[in-house]
């Protein structure tokens, strides 16, 4: 019988309803799904970014996509071409938006050159009709072999990284250089002049790469279960009296033998609020060092000659035997100064000092960190100076009050919510003047109750006389700051070379800030050396508040160009398109962009360029070691009563900042992607080269990787974010570990060059120190005990690196 089909005209090749019978692979269906699911989420996506007036790319490259998806799932060839002329346009419009930069064109094509890949295997084209013709796999073979040429002369291509060269072939002694023994490390940055230079020359960039660990301590502070969440080891230790002194979190302070790490003694202050419960609320609990005093003339042997000066928690100022740890009875109260004097009411922790004191000849004069956007009634930020020996204020400085420095009359207190000094002083004893970086009147994001005084000494840097308080000048670097643009790193003394032969060095401050700019003035008067510009910037303040119409941006500056939707970054092209519509969704009109109820992008952002690390200055070569930080941040304004469905506070930069008594509150946060990356692309974080003989940054290069701070530990070099400071050696050498990966990473200070990098078993996010040891050594030494708000691994370590013995 003959068959029913018998008769049947077959169709031909050439007819487009043949290949609607055929059955892809099972890989082929699968890549169609995949397709169709990415091409979905690309065209809502990309209508979405279109709207808020983003790129076109997205939704046809989704439209492409979710076609190629649908003619691989019914087995067409042509699905071939298709995805080879997305893939092509992809390549040039990548081209077109950022060049040959490696890190911008991954989530642009990496994706889509796997994915070809994919198709162009044999067990995805088989079954395909019109799969092997050439006008399909040709096509995407040449597109897929354009994007891997595309990727593979990127890698040859540093568009980030400027070269260059500072050489001195006969340096000058360096003026000034503060009187005490090479080996030693007295002050927080070295010496007074906050400069952070050793002139130990034992370690080369001929021979750093032989350092090694010489020794290694945990101090046993841990944070603990009911610590704040930005419990920080930043500390610095100091090196005299023949012992390293190291302070923990917990305001603990341990003397070490400089050669082996070995305990000599421990003293613990039993801060009173360490106890269950007692730390939630707070925004910190830290100690960046200890103050040492040493009497000019010593006298019978008697205690106490070598003192220590150590803030504590718990809002004490404590002086201590720097040779057994033990309170020295005769300073204050047994040995304690109760800072709350004068200060009023405050919630716990809300106000202390994180930072050492200066200490200049018989003062000891102290700052102290006032908890950022709590309340609009917070403790005063004065600024005290104690007698030495017996610990009798002498005199205040109080910004709500600048003129009256005369020790507070009892039952008196400080002007509220005066702005504060929270990070370092830097003292000329010659000049007989202390210079303040100074903080905000809180809050940080709306100011429209701020005072005439708050105005004039916020977001700058203030001299003082040492001998009396008295303002000798001010120099305001952020007018009116909505932005949380404090000045946070110590001011950097240093002596400039002469303008012309026969001149005299000019007594200079360096003062590096959150927005970028490096203010350099003359610090007898604190006029610019530097030109500095009064630039327009963006209006409009929320309700209730007002903008400055200009902002003083310094002529030698590390700001970074204004962010383009094309700098959006992210892991896959639909994170980078999520970046994208967050990007165009904020105000956003470029650096002092105000803080609004639509929610602003602030770029610089919170952490700034330069926070409390500061820079370190070569005082010998004239160079200055940098290392700049760039992250965006988000600032949205919350009206006051409507912060019900926001995420609660757990640290400045995580959850609403309640602002109590403002209108306002603020949510602020890193500009994210839904993975966690940076909206933003990379890299993140520099270290740059300063010649200050012209004021011109000689290199800049991308430093740090994502080892650390990424789901999988491979150590991509994209260039991370770090917090904590740097030092510089005699020998030309240069020491950083604040990066977000756990490394001391040694540089050549003329030309950048890395020469060396040590392992930490915890983040470095503190400032390095070099001293020589009994054994004639010179040690490098870092504290790696983490960052609670940067989620670093936090621990207790204190480490020190040396040449090998001969």
């Amino acid at each position: 019988m003959p068959s029913p089909d018998r008769n049947r005209e077959a169709p031909t090749p050439e007819d487009p309803m043949a290949t609607l019978g055929t059955r892809p692979s099972p890989l082929a269906r699968l890549l169609a799904l995949l397709l169709s699911l990415i091409g979905l989420a690309l065209l809502i996506g990309g209508i979405r970014l279109v709207w808020v007036g983003g790129s076109w790319y997205y939704p046809l490259a989704g439209a492409a996509l979710l076609l190629t998806g649908f003619l691989l799932w019914n087995g067409l060839g042509s699905a071939l071409l298709v995805f080879a002329a997305m893939l092509i346009a992809s390549t040039a419009w990548a081209l077109w938006e950022v060049g040959l930069d490696w890190w911008q064109l991954v989530p642009r094509l990496a994706l889509w050159f796997g994915l070809g890949v994919l198709l162009l295997l044999p067990w995805t084209r088989r079954g395909l009709a019109g799969g092997t013709s050439p006008a399909n796999g040709g096509a995407l073979l040449v597109a897929v072999l354009l994007a891997g040429a595309v990727a593979l002369l990127s890698q040859f291509t540093e568009p980030h990284r400027q070269e260059g060269e500072i050489s001195r072939a006969d340096p000058a002694p360096a003026a000034g250089e503060p009187p005490m023994p090479e080996g030693d490390w007295q002050a927080y940055g070295r010496s007074n002049a906050g400069d952070r230079y050793s002139p130990l020359a034992q370690i080369t960039p001929e021979n750093v790469h032989k350092l090694e660990l010489a020794w290694s301590y945990r101090t046993g502070d841990l944070p603990g279960p009911d610590d704040p969440q930005e419990t920080t080891a930043e500390n610095t230790p100091l090196k005299a009296n023949g012992m390293l002194y190291v302070c923990t979190p917990h305001s603990q302070v341990i003397a070490l033998d400089p050669d082996s790490g070995r305990e000599i003694w421990r003293f613990d202050p039993k801060i009173s609020t360490q106890h269950a419960d007692s730390f939630k609320g707070w925004a910190h609990m830290t100690c960046r060092g200890v103050a040492y005093h040493q009497q000019d003339t010593p006298s019978d042997g008697k205690r106490c000659e070598r003192r220590l000066f150590l803030p504590t928690a718990d809002t004490r100022l404590m002086a201590l035997d720097a040779d057994d740890g033990k309170p020295c009875e005769g300073f204050g109260d047994k040995g304690s100064i109760d800072l709350t004097r004068g200060i009023g009411s405050f919630t716990p922790g809300g106000y202390y000092s994180t930072s050492p004191p200066g200490v200049s000849r018989d003062l000891v004069i102290i700052g102290g960190h006032v908890t950022d956007n709590v309340s609009e009634d917070e403790p005063s930020g004065v600024i005290r100076a104690y007698d030495v020996r017996d610990g009798h204020l002498v005199w205040n400085w109080d910004a709500g009050n600048p003129d009256d420095t005369a020790p507070l009359a009892e039952g008196r207190t400080y002007t509220r919510n005066s702005p504060n000094m929270w990070s370092v002083m830097s003292l000329d004893e010659q000049l007989g003047l202390l210079y303040l970086p100074m903080g905000n009147q809180t809050p940080d994001q709306w100011g429209g109750r701020r005072t005439p005084a708050s105005e004039k000494y916020s977001a700058g840097v203030t001299a003082l006389e040492i001998a009396t308080g008295k303002v000798r000048w001010t120099f305001q670097m952020t007018h009116h700051d909505l932005w949380d643009m404090d000045v946070g790193g110590q001011p950097t003394l240093v002596d400039l070379p002469p303008q012309k032969a026969g001149d005299a060095p000019r007594p200079a401050l360096i003062a590096s800030t959150k927005q970028g700019s490096l203010y350099v003035l003359d610090r007898r008067t604190g006029e610019p050396i530097v030109p500095v510009k009064e630039t327009p910037v963006p209006q409009g303040a929320a309700k209730g508040d007002f903008t400055a119409p200009t902002q003083p941006m310094s002529a030698l500056n590390l700001m970074p160009p204004p962010l383009q939707e094309r700098d959006m970054w992210g892991g896959t092209p639909i994170d980078q398109m999520l970046c994208r519509i967050t990007f165009r969704s904020l105000r956003y009109e470029g650096i002092y962009t105000p803080p609004s109820e639509q929610g602003s992008l602030v770029y610089p952002g919170n952490f700034g360029v330069f926070d409390w690390g500061g820079i370190a200055v070569d005082p010998v070569r004239q160079i200055a070691f940098l290392n700049p930080s760039y992250m965006a941040f988000t600032s949205k304004l919350i009206p006051e009563g409507s912060a019900a469905d926001e995420p609660a506070r757990k640290s400045e930069i995580e959850g609403v900042q309640p602002n109590k008594g403002a209108p306002y509150g603020a949510l602020l946060s890193p500009l994210l992607s839904p993975l966690g990356l940076p909206c933003q692309s990379p890299p993140w974080g520099y270290v740059a080269g300063l010649d200050l003989t012209t004021m011109n940054v000689a290199w800049k290069h991308k430093n740090g990787t994502v080892r650390d701070s990424s789901p999988i530990p491979i150590p991509l070099p994209m260039g991370v974010p770090s917090l904590g400071g740097s030092v510089i050696t005699g020998g030309g050498v240069a020491f950083l570990a604040g990066t977000l990966d756990q490394y001391l990473r040694a540089y050549d200070v003329r030309t950048g060059e890395q020469l060396w990098e040590g392992r930490l078993p915890a983040g470095g996010q503190a400032t390095p120190m070099s001293y020589t040891g009994k054994d004639g050594r010179q040690y490098v030494l870092i504290v790696a005990g983490g960052h609670g708000s940067l989620h670093t691994r936090q621990g207790d370590h204190v480490l020190a690196f040396a040449l090998p013995k001969e």
